[in-house]
């Protein structure tokens, strides 16, 4: 991704995980404005899928969402991590499940308006259970739902994390295709 030069970059706060400052920028019409901006790491996000056709779903607390709120497994890349090693850390710490198969679902923007965080979502299948480990400030309840539930939860609003909603989504769709094509099919 290209980015707009900084012109001048007046830092307001650094943080564990974010850095917030004032960015001025030239803008492609050739305006220049003073943007804030969170930068961010960026995170990662599994869409584990069983031989079932269930999901795995956090419940998790989430202080600044207001209370609880449905997820996918997910969390901050590290320094030096590849974005499918964070999937692949978050589902086992998070969910206690590894994969065998995974596949590249894209990335998002959480909310480029103000902040540079990008989450990469993945589809995980070929599942096993294994130990996790959730950390101290992580609050959460793991869930096996079926896709298609999940998916009404993300139509009808009982869902509304962002990185939730597109990993289901796209998820979805591309399961949907899979199945339409029958050997028939030229495409097959």
């Amino acid at each position: 991704m290209s980015e707009t030069p900084i012109l001048k970059r007046e830092p307001i706060f650094q943080g564990r995980v974010i850095d917030v400052a004032i960015e001025t920028v030239e803008l492609p019409n050739g305006n220049r404005v003073d943007l804030e901006i969170i930068r961010h790491p960026g995170g990662a996000a599994a869409v584990a899928l069983d031989e079932q056709q269930r999901v795995c779903l956090l419940r998790q607390y989430r202080h600044a969402g207001g209370g609880w709120l449905w997820e996918l497994p997910a969390g901050k890349i590290d320094p030096g991590e590849a974005p499918l090693a964070t999937a692949t850390r978050e589902l086992a710490e998070e969910a206690g499940v590894s994969a065998a198969d995974w596949i590249d679902l894209g990335f998002m923007h959480s909310s480029p308006g103000v902040f540079t965080e990008v989450i990469y979502l993945w589809l995980a299948r070929d599942l096993a259970l294994r130990d996790h480990a959730q950390e101290r400030d992580e609050v959460m309840e793991i869930h096996w739902l079926p896709l298609g539930q999940a998916l009404d939860w993300c139509s009808d609003g009982t869902i509304t994390d962002a990185k939730t909603l597109v990993g289901l989504y796209r998820a979805g769709a591309l399961i949907r295709g899979a199945l339409e094509l029958t050997p028939e099919d030229p495409g097959c």
